[in-house]
């Protein structure tokens, strides 16, 4: 594809994370982790060391949210997170605000994707059930390419529109978001209402900080 021409607004790729920024679920990821941790034996993490691995790849989430569980019983941490999770899974829902905000942004022309430290399965199963499969041009996740904040998931994406990384906008809830657009030469806009906290995010320079789904929308009205 060849990029937009477009001088009345600043970006032609929108990268979502999807966890935290569009998908309310940082709190049950963090709770199945914690309970996950506490099957296999290990110290259980308090709620924000829980959140903050959010994203990361799973080897690397796992060796900073438990480092007293040893590497060979990743595998049953694993599944035991997986448990949890997809018991209370379908509980679950988009932000308040989000279907509208990514059909207004439909509407406006702008190529939508995922980068996401989803597995693929995982990230289908989710925008099936939120009947969002139509609403993304291109998925990238974890399982499929680099780990967050690798840039490899953002370049491919770029790659795949043929927009450049100044015509590429990240948005996230962490810090791992954050250095994987910092990393790949692209900006980025963070929110607050997700895995972690302003100070985790402002380090990494993301062009705003916004408080809620609401206050993303009016920002991409006023400035992408």
């Amino acid at each position: 594809m060849t990029e937009l021409i477009n001088r009345k607004r600043r970006f032609d790729l929108i990268a979502f994370d999807w966890d935290g920024t569009l998908f309310d679920s940082t709190q049950l990821i963090a709770r199945s982790i914690q309970q996950a941790v506490n099957d296999v034996g290990g110290a259980t993490p308090d709620e924000s060391a829980a959140a903050y691995v959010i994203g990361l790849p799973v080897h690397a989430a796992l060796a900073r949210v438990a480092p007293d569980v040893q590497p060979e019983q990743y595998e049953a941490l694993g599944l035991r997170y997986r448990h949890h999770y997809h018991a209370m899974a379908d509980q679950l829902s988009l932000f308040e605000g989000v279907l509208e905000m990514l059909g207004q942004l439909r509407e406006s022309q702008y190529w939508l994707s995922i980068a996401t430290g989803k597995s693929r399965s995982g990230l289908n199963r989710v925008l099936a059930s939120a009947a969002l499969k139509d609403c993304f041009d291109a998925t990238r996740t974890a399982d499929e390419t680099q780990g967050k904040p690798d840039p490899q998931m953002l370049k491919e994406l770029m790659a795949h529109f043929g927009v450049s990384p100044k015509r590429t906008l990240m948005v996230g809830d962490t810090c791992h978001d954050l250095e994987m657009a910092q990393r790949a030469g692209c900006a980025s806009l963070a929110v607050t209402y997700g895995a972690q906290k302003a100070h985790d995010l402002t380090p990494f320079g993301p062009l705003a900080l916004v408080h809620n789904v609401a206050e993303m929308a009016q920002w991409f009205k006023m400035h992408g």
